[in-house]
């Protein structure tokens, strides 16, 4: 049987191509960091030196755009369905490649403009949506949900593995934006960036397929339909979407996740600001990324290990108490032992929501929706 480009020619048993998606499923996450918080949060002062804003003002064209990429990824989720996985990674690379270069230059496009503090409001918030959506929206979810489709068994330990460097990575993504920055300057840093995911989305266009083959494929393949479409007959027994949504759980589930936006993102675009306030350096506020990380890591790694065993409640439960404990030591920031409540409490948080972010989805809904309800 032929087999198309979206789809992964039979390969010797050295070779399972499941890991090659592996590979661009955890490059796809960190590709997207210059959509992510820690990457555009290391921006923040330069943007405000160069485009005449408040830092409220900043903050509230990031909030916006971030608003606006929320409401438009549903519709990402359906062009997963539609085109799989390797267009949408290729693409939204391409694309965001292209939004980091209109960010180098919005404070040339303002003196193009009135030089107004509306116009300079209004181009960052263009260039935050673009960022947010294609960065922290559709590419990171894009390199989620692919892993999904070519790995049934042991799906969490899986994540786990592929969160171990995400995790890294982003706890050093912040320290390497800041030596691009000093190498090159903040405008030379974005297009740095931009040109690595041009690169990638190449890259991506090239070796990413969408599902395996029959003859290779890990899970029963239905004959029609979507060709990401999960598989009919998995033995499990779920919801549809819409019966989801009438379910408390679904939106407690929803919710509880939510937090990690909520304290995460607020403390991550302005870290630099909230450690000056208690006296503490830029240099402290940088390095704050690496206890959390390796205590997110070892608790991704260890949660999703356990998730392939256990019911997913308590990890939920865990997961609150750790944001409430870091919420703890962030108000208790200047002393010592509330920076290390903060890393640790946050760190494991960030841990236990990898895990709990990806299983809920395909075990609340039936398996053979799963994938048209991922956005």
């Amino acid at each position: 049987m032929a087999s198309t480009p979206d789809q992964a020619q039979p390969r010797p048993r050295a070779l399972n191509y499941a890991w090659v998606i592996w590979l661009f499923s955890t490059l796809g996450f960190l590709f997207s960091v210059p959509g992510q918080t820690m990457g555009m949060g290391v921006y923040t002062d330069y943007f405000i030196e160069a485009l005449g804003l408040t830092r409220t003002q900043l903050s509230l064209a990031y909030l916006v755009g971030t608003l606006l990429s929320a409401f438009c990824l549903p519709r990402a989720g359906r062009l997963f369905d539609q085109h799989g996985g390797r267009v949408m990674i290729a693409a939204s690379s391409v694309l965001l490649a292209l939004v980091l270069i209109y960010i180098s230059q919005v404070d040339r496009l303002l003196v193009l403009l009135s030089g107004s503090i509306a116009w300079a409001w209004l181009l960052m918030l263009l260039g935050y949506f673009g960022v947010r959506f294609l960065g922290q929206g559709v590419l990171t979810s894009a390199s989620r949900n692919i892993l999904l489709i070519w790995f049934v068994k042991r799906r969490g330990l899986v994540s786990g593995l592929r969160g171990v460097f995400v995790s890294f990575g982003f706890a050093l993504a912040p320290l390497g934006i800041a030596i691009l920055i000093h190498d090159f300057g903040w405008r030379g840093s974005l297009w740095v960036m931009a040109a690595g995911l041009f690169l990638f989305g190449c890259a991506a266009w090239l070796f990413v397929r969408n599902r395996p083959v029959p003859e290779t494929a890990v899970i029963t393949l239905p004959e029609t339909g979507s060709e990401n479409e999960a598989p009919r007959e998995t033995g499990l027994k779920g919801m549809t979407l819409a019966e989801a949504r009438q379910r408390p759980v679904f939106w407690l589930y929803a919710a509880s996740l939510s937090i990690h936006a909520l304290f995460g993102t607020a403390l991550t675009f302005h870290i630099v600001s909230i450690f000056d306030q208690v006296g503490r350096s830029s240099a402290e506020a940088f390095s704050y990324f690496l206890p959390s990380a390796i205590c997110s890591t070892l608790v991704n790694l260890l949660a999703g290990y356990l998730a392939d065993r256990n019911p997913l409640k308590p990890f939920l439960i865990l997961m609150l108490l750790s944001f409430l404990v870091g919420a703890f030591g962030l108000a208790n920031l200047a002393d010592d032992w509330g920076y290390w409540l903060l890393a640790i409490g946050f760190g494991a948080g960030g841990g236990l929501w990898g895990c709990s972010q990806i299983s809920p989805s395909y075990a609340i809904l039936a398996p053979n929706i799963w994938a048209k309800s991922v956005g």
